[in-house]
């Protein structure tokens, strides 16, 4: 047990150390460009996403001899049709969290400024900005400290220590209600069966932006206590926060909360979903274990 915990602590702490390093230099990259290194800005999210990525391919490829491909991003003619499936998937399911809020008056939309011009170059922007962002996110927490975790503890002890972490890591966020963490921490283990069925990032990539973006950019509602300002019209909270979200948006309500937990009932049982055909094809044998040896 001991052996295997620390087999466990020093490859993910290696990790970490390496991502660390990875983003200071991307960083230094970026400012050196004269690029913005701050905020809700694609350049820093894409250096993040390098980082994550570059770190992940050490591990994978010059510490354990696996293919770089097993990190969850194999490239493949799968990837699209699995970024696109997660993507409405994601979608669905914020619509499924939003809708009984509406039909029961606790959000309403009202007009605002802007052009049509400017909502469509805000929506293909945080489209840009949201696939970049749960990139980032998804393989820090599904990518390669969740594969050490699963190969040492088994699939759901990996999908429960990832999703604490994750709900901690959104602590600090803007109007941060306890209900909220706990339905972060229940997206993330939505997220991670997602994974878990398909051993494809491409496809819990697509579920979490389609997630994301659905809520700030389609119905203009905060993301976890993020508000972006989507042009022509506005998404107003009205009714009781324990059930809309309130200022923290809609995964602060109960609403969200039914939504995510029918999500990852689907995500288990539905027969649609498969393990990623690129995954099989280009790993070969580690697919039929998980990416376990």
């Amino acid at each position: 047990m001991l052996e295997r915990l620390w087999g466990v602590a020093w490859r993910i702490g290696l990790y970490v150390l390496l991502f660390v390093s990875f983003t200071v230099v991307a960083l230094w990259a970026v400012r050196a460009a004269g690029l913005p290194a701050a905020g809700l800005s694609i350049a820093p999210t894409a250096a993040s996403l390098a980082a994550a990525l570059a770190a992940g391919w050490v591990m994978m490829y010059g510490v354990e001899r696996r293919p770089a491909g097993a990190l969850g991003f194999a490239l493949g003619p799968s990837a699209p049709r699995e970024s696109a499936l997660g993507t409405g998937i994601g979608a669905a399911l914020l619509g499924l969290a939003v809708l009984p809020v509406a039909l029961t008056g606790g959000v309403r939309w009202t007009p605002d400024a802007g052009t049509l011009s400017g909502y469509l170059g805000f929506a293909a922007w945080t489209l840009a900005f949201f696939a970049l962002a749960a990139a980032v996110e998804e393989v820090l927490f599904r990518g390669y400290p969740f594969q050490v975790l699963e190969r040492g503890f088994g699939p759901w002890a990996a999908v429960i220590a990832t999703s604490l972490v994750f709900a901690v890591a959104h602590g600090a966020n803007p109007n941060v209600r306890l209900l909220g963490l706990a339905n972060i921490f229940l997206a993330g283990a939505m997220l991670g069966a997602a994974y878990l069925r398909t051993r494809s990032l491409w496809f819990a990539t697509g579920v979490h932006l389609g997630w994301n973006w659905t809520m700030a950019s389609l119905l203009d509602l905060p993301v976890s206590g993020l508000e972006l300002d989507t042009p022509l019209y506005t998404g107003v909270e009205t009714g009781p926060d324990w059930w809309t979200g309130g200022s923290f948006g809609p995964e602060a309500g109960l609403a969200a909360t039914a939504a995510i937990v029918a999500g990852t009932a689907w995500l288990l049982r539905t027969p649609r979903l498969r393990e990623s055909p690129d995954v099989r094809r280009r790993l070969g044998p580690l697919a039929e274990d998980g990416g376990s040896r």
